[in-house]
């Protein structure tokens, strides 16, 4: 019996070792799986949020596969979807278009990128093939003013996506965003999206009408109410559409308008500065655990808000109250808070919410495309990996700071008339 016991002890012990050596082992296996870097985690999350629309775009299904959700508030349901799908096309492309830009990188970033841009160009072949599935109609709403000019964001952002197009294309491309001429522009924001369309024809080469650049920029210049920041359209609204929209947007548009001309020099410098500005007010935004205040209409584009901060660190264009390190580490906060909750997709699609799925937030012109915009935050993978943004090491931003007790430089807001 003592014999009997003793051996039951000895397996007892050896079955106890076995389970804490494979738990170590597990653990130990785990962490280094869950290891990344900054960037490839930044990598990993613009993998999954894309991949359905440009994958299935590639193979002319996009139609067929992409759910065909609008907001619970919906104010038109079958037009909403039928514009979702170029909606989806330019918010995606705009996004990633620093990334299909670059070259370079580890083996497995090379391969991932060349497999996007593969995806890319058949997709937008597909969208300007009227025999295909996936074609796609620019002259069937005014919101497809609003989608063009993201597309031709794309292109201004990755000119090889435009170089790899065949003359044909690139003509139906370019006949397609002159479409959107026929559409009034809201007298907001929008005024931006007719600007960036002629934005984009002056920088490929075609004939673009100065007009409507000029009457966005000294409309919007009339808008501009102080501390970085314009109202959108006749009355100021505290919301994010001024990182969604309006600063870079304006940037974009005085880049390459001021190598057309320099009647605008003076405005342009302005603009600079106040995009500074408002970079400074959005990096005091972010929370110290990833949040912001979730404030104002278009919530549901989560990260999207801050697509002006995003945008800044990719041009390089941070003023120096903010080093790329601190930005890269509070985008990746966002980033993190804004995708881990486990109703975030559906079936590998975006849901319409901020913190996962919460179909109240959404607005009566919202579909299954208009989450897409978050992309946007991707833009600072457009910087090899060498770039100070990547390359540094972590540090604080500035609500980490403040809310540790650290010393910190006061702040002031800035006129910039």
């Amino acid at each position: 019996m003592k014999i009997f016991t003793k051996t039951l002890s000895l397996t007892f012990l050896m079955l106890a070792l076995s389970t804490v050596f494979a738990s170590g082992q597990k653990k130990r296996h785990n962490a280094k799986q869950q290891v990344l870097t900054d960037r490839q985690f930044w990598l990993q999350q613009m993998d999954k949020m894309v991949k359905p629309v440009l994958y299935n775009l590639a193979k002319d299904s996009l139609r067929i596969n992409m759910p065909k959700v609008t907001s619970i508030h919906i104010d038109n349901k079958e037009h909403r979807i039928k514009v979702q799908y170029v909606e989806v096309l330019g918010r995606v492309l705009s996004g990633i278009a620093p990334w299909l830009q670059l070259e370079g990188g580890d083996a497995k970033e090379v391969t991932l990128r060349k497999q996007y841009r593969e995806w890319a160009i058949q997709g937008l072949k597909n969208s300007l093939d009227s025999n295909a599935k996936d074609f796609m109609n620019y002259d069937i709403g005014g919101q497809q003013l609003v989608d063009a000019s993201y597309v031709a964001l794309a292109f201004i952002r990755a000119p090889w996506l435009w170089e790899n197009l065949d003359k044909k294309n690139q003509e139906l491309m370019m006949k397609s965003i002159i479409t959107t001429r026929r559409f009034k522009p809201v007298f907001s924001n929008w005024l931006l999206f007719s600007a960036m369309n002629e934005a984009f024809l002056a920088k490929f080469g075609y004939t673009w009408d100065p007009m409507r650049v000029d009457y966005a920029l000294q409309q919007l210049e009339q808008w501009y109410v102080g501390d970085g920041m314009y109202q959108d359209g006749s009355t100021y609204a505290f919301d994010y559409y001024n990182s969604y929209v309006i600063h870079p947007y304006l940037a974009t548009i005085s880049n390459i308008i001021g190598t057309k001309t320099k009647d605008y020099n003076s405005m342009f410098e302005k603009i600079k500065k106040r995009n500074e500005r408002y970079a400074i007010i959005q990096e005091r935004l972010i929370n110290a655990d990833g949040t912001y205040p979730a404030t104002g209409r278009s919530i549901i584009y989560r990260g999207g808000a801050f697509h002006h901060l995003a945008d800044m660190a990719f041009r390089k264009a941070l003023p120096k109250q903010l080093s790329a390190e601190q930005v890269r580490c509070a985008l990746t906060a966002v980033i993190r808070k804004t995708l881990e909750s486990p109703t975030t997709y559906k079936n590998g699609w975006l849901t319409i919410g901020l913190y996962g799925a919460q179909p109240n937030l959404g607005d009566f012109y919202n579909n299954q495309g208009s989450p897409y915009i978050c992309t946007n935050i991707f833009l600072p993978l457009g910087l090899p990996e060498t770039d100070a943004f990547w390359a540094n090491p972590a540090a604080k931003w500035s609500a980490q700071k403040i809310w540790s007790g650290e010393n910190f430089e006061n702040d002031h807001s800035v006129g910039l008339r």
